[in-house]
């Protein structure tokens, strides 16, 4: 979106020289005068690429930003470096600061999830496994190995797709979990499109990873279909 284009699509914003701010209400005044929770999104993110355009204050490339992914902190966050740089004032360092700071939130969260590693219901699992799948365009087939008090030994990602699938070789997961004389599996992937029915793919090869873990007394507890904001459980639906 060309600068011009966007200063119209968001009448609000009225082009201004930062400087000339108060200084309460400058971003990175304002963040130590009165702490990082008094400030915007859009603050934050004019904090992280430091500058606008001739134009345009950092905080104003901020707000057409999150209006592009609709305020959505989690949009913003599937975002590129390529992406990013189609917004004025938003060149490859600026978009790799922004890119970088959203990772760092989400190892944020994976550290949360490892302390809390023992399994006790799908929630457990759904919370365990959302720092690898979220945001994720594409679908990734997980495994996670547990112990015979049901607490995680190791967490390890099968494959890698497209938008619509992922292949899950049975040899190779349960070669990974007799390598980590692991008591039990559960399956997890995503599904980016938010539709958390199961495939007849995804029902065939849970029967097939059923039957398979029963004759090497390594039980299936699980299989997760991950999205953004919900799951399906197998387990939970008696399909296990």
């Amino acid at each position: 979106m060309k600068e011009n284009e966007a200063t119209a699509a968001l009448p609000y914003l009225q082009p201004l020289n930062i400087k000339t701010w108060a200084e309460e209400d400058r971003p990175r005044e304002k963040l130590l005068l009165k702490g990082k929770a008094a400030l915007s999104d859009a603050e934050l993110i004019a904090i992280l690429i430091g500058s606008g355009t001739a134009r345009l204050t950092a905080v104003d490339v901020g707000k057409i930003i999150l209006a592009a992914v609709g305020n959505d902190l989690n949009e913003l966050a599937r975002l590129s470096v390529k992406d990013l740089t189609k917004h004025p004032g938003i060149g490859e360092a600026k978009a790799i600061s922004i890119v970088s700071a959203l990772e760092l939130g989400r190892r944020r969260k994976e550290t949360v999830s490892a302390a809390k590693s023992r399994i006790t219901c799908s929630t457990d699992i759904y919370n365990y496994i959302k720092p690898q799948l979220l945001d994720l365009p594409h679908e990734e087939f997980w495994i996670i190995l547990l112990n015979r008090a049901n607490v995680v030994m190791k967490k390890e990602s099968i494959s890698s797709g497209g938008v619509a699938g992922t292949v899950a070789d049975p040899k190779i997961i349960f070669k990974k979990a007799l390598e980590q004389l692991a008591s039990s599996i559960i399956l997890v992937h995503n599904h980016p499109s938010g539709n958390t029915k199961p495939s007849a793919a995804d029902i065939a090869l849970t029967k097939k990873m059923k039957e398979a873990g029963q004759f090497l007394d390594l039980p299936v507890l699980d299989h997760i279909i991950f999205t953004e904001n919900d799951y399906y459980s197998f387990a939970d639906e008696g399909l296990l």
